[in-house]
């Protein structure tokens, strides 16, 4: 067993949570503490009553998530909220949250990954948010179906949704860019033009997204935001107990999205 003390300066210490700017609804850091040592943890995506109870039924008295208990922004702790919030202090369950941080990792981020899942290797940064990138950018020489077809099998595999913008037969990705999660907008496909990337692979994005990218070349795989978001909180959970000899498991729990 692990205080919680020990496992959150290890997380904050790995993720250089003081170091890394983000929205003010992420709240990055431990959420809830808990009372007791920690011997088995649990990762997913969203906090939620799915991942919250998910959590509790797997024995976990750590649950760490890529978007946090305040992501709404403040809230009246009634309803749904006060009954998962009350599972989780009575059953001694501790949550910690990671955004940006987590996205922008070299080791566990979901971008590294998602570049890993998809072949590609990468050289640069992309999708600039204050004094960081938050993804990835590079250079290939593969068709991009292999890309479309790497990233739909991601898609399915965690049931979210996946489309992408219409392009050529025999195109080739030369100059691509990834932004895992909610990674297409305006900025981002200005950015792209601006850094003369081909293509682009993100969670999801507005419908004008798709439309401003065919007036700029630009192909946008869609390959869902929560399934281009497991991968990191995942990894960072499986290398947390690996390092402190713990259990871990994930709580999948998909948002179609």
């Amino acid at each position: 067993m692990t205080a919680l003390a020990t496992l959150v300066e290890d997380l904050d210490r790995t993720l250089n949570l003081a170091s890394i700017p983000d929205y003010p609804g992420a709240v990055n850091g431990l959420q809830l503490a808990n009372v007791g040592d920690i011997e088995r943890i649990a990762t997913a995506v969203d906090f939620s009553t799915e991942s919250a109870y998910g959590a509790i039924n797997s024995g976990a008295r750590l649950l760490i998530v890529h978007h946090g208990m305040f992501w709404g922004g403040a809230q009246p702790i009634v309803g749904f909220r006060h009954q998962r919030l009350w599972a989780l202090i009575t059953h001694d369950v501790a949550v910690y949250s990671a955004h940006l941080p987590l996205d922008v990792h070299p080791e566990f981020g979901n971008n590294a990954l998602l570049a890993r899942r998809l072949g590609l290797t990468p050289s640069g940064g992309f999708a600039r948010f204050q004094t960081i990138d938050v993804g990835l950018s590079g250079t290939s020489d593969v068709p991009t179906t292999r890309i479309v077809d790497a990233a739909a099998a991601i898609a399915t595999e965690f049931r979210g949704t996946f489309s992408v913008t219409p392009f050529e037969a025999g195109r080739v990705t030369r100059r691509w860019g990834i932004c895992t999660g909610a990674g297409a907008s305006s900025a981002t496909l200005a950015e792209a033009a601006r850094l003369g990337l081909d293509t682009l692979i993100v969670g999801e994005g507005p419908h004008h997204t798709a439309v401003e990218a065919r007036e700029r070349g630009i192909v946008v795989i869609y390959a869902g935001h929560y399934a281009t978001e497991t991968l990191g909180v995942r990894a960072l959970g499986d290398a947390l107990a690996v390092k402190f000899r713990l259990s871990a498991t994930f709580v999948d729990a998909p948002s179609g999205l």
